[in-house]
């Protein structure tokens, strides 16, 4: 063969290689790695003091401290483990924990609190948190009908200090007004509270349809907003039907997270997607995400990977037990983890995710929280 036909083909392959060299960089950029995890039986650290237990674990929160807060319901903590807390003692476990407890990144114990007292009214079916860049602490609940004793619905969020006094209630006890009231929540579900403009935002969904806007150190009403960034809606749109029109209403606004860059992320728990929006309201885009889950929803709440861009989004898949990792450039799906069982490692009804500041992850499920600690995938910096 000429030597020049053979330096073209050379050439040629070089060149290929070179293309193909190319498209896996660029194909790397458009889609992060898969983080990997292994079950991290050392947290927190057990027993718990004081002979403690959990009852529903409504909410979880890490902090820029790399602090996990974890928010629960004692009220729905299961009988057979109350056994010490009962007169006469029943047995020698256990006793509801505090509504709110506070573990350090080793999983020991800071400090507790929570409850009723003067000043406002403690929320009941305790659900949601969320640490603010002051370190002041938000707390909500998921109420929407009266109790057993006739105590009203959970209308209110409340903004605590870091130690637990008691800051600012926005709302009251009682039930919903509508979705378009700026005075009265309805089973408030989470909060996100913006740096930039410090103003709180809530998922304010189990009884309403919207998220809601609020100065985060007055209390007074900015803007709201409900599916597609319309105006909320209360129509009776029944039951989710995977085969149906997209719905033009949150179901349940159950999470919403804000951005470094500025978007707004909203779970529709029960019409299975994310909706995007920027900070006024004005609507983004939206990404479903197994269409066809029933139980629970498949878009429970959201995490940011904390490299400086927030490249990954966490995404709790409540109706699936399993963590959904999606590039938050475009919403596509890199990965899941989990399954659903009682083991250590497996997941059980998860209802939030969190990630720390070096992507370990956490999850909260019925009356347990688990660390996953991170073995591989994509860098934090």
């Amino acid at each position: 063969m000429p030597k020049s036909v053979l330096a073209h083909i050379r050439i040629s392959i070089l060149s290929l290689a070179v293309i193909a060299s190319a498209q896996s960089a660029v194909a790397a950029d458009a889609a992060p790695l898969m983080p990997q995890y292994k079950i991290d039986t050392s947290f927190p650290k057990l027993p718990l003091p004081n002979n403690w237990t959990f009852g529903l674990v409504g909410g979880i929160f890490v902090d820029s401290r790399d602090h996990l807060f974890i928010y629960h319901a004692p009220s729905e903590t299961p009988r057979y483990a109350l056994s010490a807390a009962q007169t006469p003692k029943r047995g020698k476990c256990c006793i509801s924990a505090p509504h709110v407890v506070e573990f350090d990144k080793a999983g020991n114990v800071v400090r507790s609190w929570g409850g009723p007292g003067a000043g406002y009214d403690w929320p009941r079916s305790e659900h949601g948190l969320y640490v603010d860049y002051k370190g002041n602490i938000w707390l909500g609940g998921s109420a929407t009908r009266p109790g057993e004793k006739g105590e009203p619905e959970n209308g209110l969020v409340l903004k605590f200090s870091p130690d637990g006094k008691f800051l600012m209630q926005i709302g009251k006890p009682g039930p919903s007004k509508g979705s378009r009231d700026t005075t009265q929540l309805s089973g408030p579900a989470n909060f996100s509270v913006d740096p930039v403009d410090n103003e709180v935002y809530i998922a304010d969904g189990y009884g309403n349809h919207r998220v809601i806007v609020f100065d985060a150190d007055t209390g007074k009403f900015k803007r709201q907003w409900g599916a597609y960034g319309k105006p909320p809606t209360d129509d009776n749109i029944g039951a989710y039907d995977p085969n149906a029109p997209l719905a033009q209403q949150f179901r349940i606004a159950h999470c919403v997270r804000v951005s470094k860059d500025g978007l707004v992320y909203v779970c529709d728990r029960l019409n299975n997607r994310v909706q995007v929006f920027k900070k006024d309201g004005t609507f983004v885009t939206e990404w479903i995400y197994d269409k066809e889950t029933l139980q629970s929803g498949s878009v429970g709440s959201i995490a940011f990977w904390p490299d400086a861009k927030q490249t990954i989004l966490g995404i709790n898949d409540m109706g699936n037990s399993q963590v959904r990792f999606v590039n938050r450039a475009d919403g596509k799906v890199i990965g899941n983890f989990g399954w659903y069982g009682t083991w250590a490692g497996e997941l059980m009804r998860p209802h939030e995710v969190a990630f720390d500041s070096e992507g370990n992850l956490y999850t909260s499920e019925d009356y347990r929280v688990q660390k996953f600690t991170r073995s591989g995938g994509p860098p934090v910096k």
